[in-house]
């Protein structure tokens, strides 16, 4: 049953995503607007505690829904594991950037790479760094959007994919360090990455293993643990030294620095390695043996 409810999953996700009013994923960001504006917390402890308790009650919701759908029959899982992945928008928004790069219209490509992929401010970053920068959300989305909830459902069925995705959800959205998210969402951060720890790693090693090069395993080795987050590092340093190009966040972090600096011609590279990925890691979810799916 769970080879073809992750097939059929995957086959639904080339006709793109379904109407916002009926995605979960939109439900769980609306849940998690409207918790944040319930926030009133002055000092770390209440706002720990109210984005604790907020966090946890959408985390009971979201498994609850997914416990429910636990006996339905394995099309009616695929249509619902559907909208908790996204491997067509992720390679579609990467697509859209590089045509605009392509096109030397640099404006057009920083628009789209902060309206798809990226949270950080894009209005200086040249052609190399917008590049880059898709890169790296491809490498870590890779992860995050489709290769973690998938590993959830084939450990613990629709419960686990739509917690992971809920929790994941709340991290894009409650994630920083600013005064107001800091403490509040800290319970987010952390869940997020507990729960991300197997896919970024399993998402590293099918690169270096379809890469095929020897390089990419110690450019990895080197430079997995140097970002801010403990499992970005992983995919993204092995899609530096697979593609043999340097990845900068400015004054955040360096991957391979011994690259050369990417440039649109690298993307169709980035989305060539990110489908070999993606194809060995489905074969290793889709191994026969025990699931809850």
């Amino acid at each position: 049953m769970l080879r073809r409810a992750v097939l059929l999953a995957l086959a639904l996700d080339a006709w793109g995503e379904p109407p916002a009013r009926l995605h979960p994923v939109v439900w769980m960001g609306n849940y998690l607007k409207w918790a944040r504006q319930q926030w009133r917390g002055q000092t770390p402890f209440l706002q720990l505690a109210e984005g604790t308790l907020t966090w946890t009650l959408g985390a009971v919701i979201s498994a609850a829904a997914g416990q429910q759908a636990r006996r339905l029959p394995w099309w009616a899982q695929g249509v619902l594991l559907k909208p908790l992945l996204a491997r067509r928008a992720l390679f579609d928004a990467v697509r859209e950037v590089h045509s605009a790069l392509a096109h030397d219209d640099l404006p057009e490509a920083r628009r789209l790479l902060s309206w798809h992929l990226v949270s950080r401010d894009t209005a200086e970053l040249s052609a190399c760094e917008v590049a880059g920068a898709a890169i790296e959300s491809l490498a870590e989305n890779l992860s995050d959007s489709l290769i973690a909830p998938l590993l959830a459902y084939r450990v613990g069925g629709l419960r686990l994919a739509a917690f992971y995705r809920y929790a994941n959800t709340a991290d894009a959205m409650w994630g920083y360090r600013t005064p107001e998210l800091e403490w509040a969402g800290k319970s987010a951060a952390r869940t997020d990455d507990l729960l991300n720890l197997a896919p970024s790693r399993l998402t590293a090693l099918c690169a270096l293993v379809v890469a095929g090069q020897p390089k990419a395993w110690r450019v990895w080795w080197r430079d997995r643990c140097t970002t801010t987050s403990p499992n970005a590092g992983h995919p993204m340093s092995a899609f530096a030294g697979a593609l043999g190009i340097r990845l900068d966040k400015r004054v955040v972090y360096t991957l391979n620095p011994a690259g050369r600096s990417p440039c649109a011609a690298d993307l169709p590279r980035a989305l060539q390695l990110a489908e070999r990925t993606f194809g060995l890691a489905l074969l290793v979810l889709l191994v026969k043996g025990k699931s809850r799916a």
